[in-house]
């Protein structure tokens, strides 16, 4: 039940290796006097309290921090670049539930130690960034909490594994999870993304990334949890995903997925119909809709612009065509009422008699004209 602001004097606690002050009602920004603790904190938690403002520069005066939870505040402004930069050895980076905006920092991917990496419920916008292939720390078989200190971090909230809230009671070392969801992030899954095969939860879910799910899916082999639910993705499920053997929780609900869904190994035990609602082209068990009475509306889509093309070339030579069968028939009637009607022939003739009788009228003179002109002027050069 502590409120008020973090005292200054904070900074005095020197040989100070864990602050926690979760769950409270602190307010304020963070004091720049936390930066005196550079020498020995390694562990840094002040979510779910009042905090206010961008996150003070002197934070990266941190560098030994390996873990740092500021989620369920009202932090505001961009994430700033340099918490890649200088905090490279953090392994848990929680900024849950705040007011975040702009991109994911690239620099982020410079911190190749982290392993639990949770910015969800903020205001992130643009793409995933590629980079993420390069967090090696979700790559490794073994963290750095693990490796150093081995520490049990008893009843701790992970955000997103499932959707909700949870709570464990883990060694934090062994949790390797990214929760982007609920922010404004599109375009494409990054490809590389799937490079991290040490991850156990991956959620995406409530933001607007389009195009088709990556096809390297199944290199992801640790996954238990998978939510990409409530995005804008399309095309087939890969067959990939159904090498994903300890998957226990998978949502790709609310998209625009079509064609059959894949079955065997893992994917056979995730009988729930609601996994998969809200894709109206997708079709197979566990879903009721047959693939055999289910057309692929890419097929349709190739279909119908195949058939529009062709409409389109048919309209255009029937355009020209009577153009010219109009032009012919045209033609033929003058030549034929010439041919049958004698005085209506003579008018025709005597009529291009004239008319070639006052064009010889008119140009011969100035031709003549011209010759003179051109002759004078040769005699005068």
């Amino acid at each position: 039940m502590l409120s008020g602001k973090i005292p200054k004097c904070v900074g005095n606690l020197q040989s100070l290796t864990t602050m926690i002050l979760s769950s409270n009602r602190l307010s304020g920004v963070i004091p720049s006097s936390i930066a005196a603790l550079h020498s020995a904190l390694f562990w840094l938690t002040l979510s779910d309290n009042k905090f206010i403002g961008e996150l003070p520069r002197e934070l990266g005066n941190l560098q030994g921090l390996q873990l740092l939870d500021l989620g369920d505040n009202k932090f505001s402004g961009n994430i700033p670049k340099w918490i890649g930069e200088k905090l490279t050895f953090l392994v848990v980076l929680r900024l849950h539930k705040n007011n975040f905006t702009g991109r994911i920092p690239r620099s982020l991917c410079k911190a190749s130690n982290l392993q639990i990496l949770d910015l969800a419920y903020n205001n992130l916008t643009r793409t995933i960034p590629r980079c993420v292939g390069k967090l090696n720390g979700m790559i490794e078989s073994r963290s750095m909490l693990e490796k150093t200190f081995d520490i049990d971090y008893d009843k701790n909230v992970i955000q997103g594994m499932k959707g909700v809230d949870l709570e464990y009671t883990i060694t934090w070392g062994m949790v390797y999870n990214m929760d982007l969801s609920s922010n404004k992030l599109f375009g494409e899954i990054p490809v590389e993304l799937t490079a991290l095969n040490m991850l156990v939860g991956l959620n995406l879910s409530n933001n607007h990334p389009s195009g088709r799910i990556p096809d390297s899916i199944g290199n992801m082999v640790k996954l238990e949890t998978l939510d990409f639910s409530k995005n804008e993705l399309s095309g087939k499920i890969p067959s990939g995903m159904a090498a994903l053997n300890f998957l226990s929780h998978l949502n790709l609900s609310h998209n625009n997925l079509s064609g059959q869904i894949p079955t065997g190994n893992q994917l056979q035990t995730l009988i729930d119909p609601s996994i998969y609602a809200g894709n109206k082209h997708l079709c197979g068990p566990p879903l009721p809709n047959t693939c055999s009475n289910h057309k692929d509306p890419t097929i349709t889509t190739r279909s119908k612009k195949k058939h529009k093309a062709t409409d389109e070339w048919m309209k255009v030579w029937l355009f020209y065509g009577d153009i010219m069968s109009g032009f012919a028939t045209g033609f033929l009637g003058v030549i034929g009422v010439l041919l049958f009607k004698k005085q209506w022939r003579q008018n025709v003739l005597r009529f291009a008699e004239k008319t070639m009788d006052k064009i010889n009228v008119a140009v011969v003179p100035r031709v003549a004209k011209i010759k003179r002109g051109r002759e004078m002027l040769n005699s005068l050069l």
